[in-house]
């Protein structure tokens, strides 16, 4: 069962299945996009293999384009009836060894259900026993949402003021993630708060979204109708879709549907950049924004488990 780096005749395609001709075109596409994107490298790539040289595990090692560090594992695949998954693990140990190697402080997986392109991940249980076997814990049920363009557009809130960041510079922006964050029902901002302290995790979710592809004038506070920050809106795009990005509403303004109208607002300047389908993720406990999703017209499509391993 060695496990190795993928040769370049593996790639893009690593391991695949036969008769399931859609999943393994989709995710050849899906490598060879994240490789063009730079979100992954050759040598980020691993596989195991049989005694008679037959590819049985993969995994990758993704990051945001452009950067060198990596942060999660995509495209996982091992033999999921495989009595104690040990391919499985030793690929994931492989996996972390090399994520450390280059600098990885923490490495993260999801897995969606039902499956669906491009990852097409079957056997859920079993990815997640594997996952806790290899030592990952579960960060963060959530639930996935998507608008279609072409589906009428909320109308803005007129009770809020927006401004936008080369208006008002970073330090809004940042007090008021430091004074949201601490009583926000999303597991991951727990856990950080946990960790680093309210300002600190503010400056580091802040940084982790200028990560992402934007334009300045798309991230804004909304101010209420008496000059307080009510609302932060940070629309963007990820390499592969145009999403909500982030959504924090100030503890004294809640209750007054502003999660809807950062929403409405993110939709529709996406729309008008040119997106064809927006997407957003919380945490399933979060039912704030999981009615905001809804109100503005977006589907539950998926479920998604968080996973993550400090290095």
């Amino acid at each position: 069962m060695p496990i190795r780096i993928a040769h370049p005749g593996e790639l893009p395609s690593l391991v695949e299945h036969i008769g399931r001709p859609e999943r393994n075109a989709g995710t050849a596409a899906y490598l060879t996009d994240l490789l063009e994107k730079k979100c992954t490298r050759p040598e980020w790539c691993l596989v195991a293999e049989d005694a008679d040289g037959r590819l049985t595990a993969a995994t990758a090692l993704w990051t945001m384009p452009g950067n060198d560090v990596p942060m999660a594992l995509v495209l996982l695949e091992a033999p999921w009836d495989e009595p104690g998954l040990s391919t499985g693990r030793a690929l994931l140990d492989e996996a972390v060894a090399l994520g450390r190697s280059l600098g990885a402080t923490e490495l993260g997986h999801v897995v969606d259900s039902p499956a669906q392109a491009p990852q097409f991940q079957t056997d859920p249980e079993r990815r997640a026993e594997l996952l806790r076997l290899a030592g990952f814990d579960l960060a963060r049920d959530g639930r996935r949402f998507r608008r279609a363009v072409g589906d009428e557009l909320s109308a803005y809130d007129a009770r809020l003021t927006w401004r936008a960041l080369p208006d008002v510079g970073r330090e809004p922006f940042l007090a008021l993630l430091a004074e949201a964050l601490p009583t926000s029902a999303d597991s991951h901002f727990s856990a950080l708060i946990a960790r680093e302290g309210a300002r600190a995790a503010a400056e580091s979710v802040f940084e982790d979204m200028e990560g992402f592809a934007y334009e300045p004038h798309w991230w804004e506070i909304g101010y209420a109708p008496d000059g307080t920050p009510a609302a932060l809106s940070l629309p963007a795009r990820n390499p592969g879709a145009a999403v909500i990005g982030l959504v924090a509403v100030a503890p004294a303004c809640r209750g007054n549907g502003y999660a809807t109208a950062v929403v409405a607002r993110g939709t529709r300047l996406l729309t008008e950049a040119g997106a064809e389908e927006i997407r957003g993720d919380c945490d399933a406990a979060n039912t704030a924004m999981i009615k905001a999703f809804e109100r503005a017209g977006y589907e539950n499509f998926a479920d998604r488990q968080e996973f993550a391993r400090r290095l």
